[in-house]
């Protein structure tokens, strides 16, 4: 069965979590949890999202993400292939690092904004690892408090709900989350576990629906991308299909990965399975793409015609190079 897509609303604040496959430990040294942050502060500047708490567990992640334009997914699916990528080289391994679909909650941020900040920074003291959160140097609660400076971690909207002066908001803050401490787990936070989950009173999920229902999609399907590259390439999509390493079936497929993974409502591994390739070729092909564009008058003719087809493709309208 196909998976719902997730509720994409512009502006809109998500608790997410990310699992290790099987429960598996994700990170095995401090190094990897650095990498991890560094990925995570690559995908803030390249997506344009917030992040207003995280905290990273032995074999698990929690952050809350407010997103721009960029669907969740498109981040989320970003973050984890490049982290996975990076401990499997390291390892001298394959396979899947992360259990599945990640999980996330679409969350009324004027209602739950604060109490979930609190609720993810104090994670590490409901695992028992530490009695104080300020003890555990991998969430963003240091942050709050001023003791460490993450570029990527925005804390100004969490902050100004305390105080107007940084200083008293900071103190205000950490007593919130010192409140806190005796708090157990919280399902209304782990609603994610359902597809489309909404957490917020019903005039708030009736405003999110309304909102998805009327927002146009900007993402491109699959099918009209596979269509718009074999014209532009003036290829057969059984040809794409095929094991052939043609150069301009290559190069047919790398482009079609490039608009999957820039404009696409699918994903790199769904185009993988439709072309029989793996996900990491197909990655590297974007690259490839997104790399020659600047100085390839011929390739960005090409891959604005294919972008112009494809966005015409419901209209069957087709655009001539």
């Amino acid at each position: 069965m196909a998976r719902k897509p997730r509720i994409h609303v512009d502006g809109a604040l998500y608790h997410v979590m990310l699992r290790g496959n099987g429960g598996q430990i994700i990170f095995l040294t401090d190094d990897d949890r650095d990498a991890f942050e560094a990925l995570v502060a690559e995908g803030v500047s390249r997506f344009g999202h917030r992040i207003h708490a995280y905290c990273w567990m032995g074999n698990h992640v929690h952050l809350a993400i407010q997103v721009a334009d960029t669907p969740l997914s498109k981040i989320m699916q970003n973050l984890a292939f490049r982290y996975t990528r990076f401990v499997n080289r390291r390892e001298e391994r394959i396979g899947h690092l992360f259990q599945g679909r990640f999980k996330a909650l679409l969350v009324d941020a004027d209602s739950y904004l604060l109490e979930l900040v609190r609720y993810i920074h104090l994670n590490p003291v409901r695992a028992k690892l530490v009695a104080d959160p300020a003890d555990y140097r991998w969430s963003g609660h240091l942050a709050y408090l001023g003791k460490v400076h993450k570029e990527w971690l925005t804390t100004d909207w969490v902050l100004s709900q305390f105080a107007s002066s940084t200083g008293a908001a900071r103190q205000s803050y950490g007593a919130f989350v010192k409140a806190g401490l005796h708090e157990g787990h919280r399902e209304e936070f782990h609603r994610e576990r359902l597809e489309g989950a909404i957490l917020g009173a019903d005039h708030f999920v009736e405003k999110i629906i309304s909102a998805q229902a009327e927002q146009p999609s900007r993402r491109i399907s699959l099918d009209a991308i596979m269509q718009a590259v074999a014209h532009a390439w003036e290829a057969s999509q059984g040809a794409m299909q095929s094991s052939s390493r043609v150069r301009t079936l290559a190069e047919a497929r790398s482009a079609a990965a490039y608009l999957v993974a820039e404009y696409g409502e699918d994903t790199l591994s769904s185009l993988g399975r439709l072309l029989s390739r793996d996900v990491s070729t197909l990655s590297t092909g974007a690259q490839a793409i997104r790399s020659a564009l600047p100085n390839d008058l011929a390739l960005r003719r090409r891959i604005r015609v294919a972008l112009s087809n494809a966005g015409a493709h419901q209209n069957n309208t087709i655009t001539k190079a």
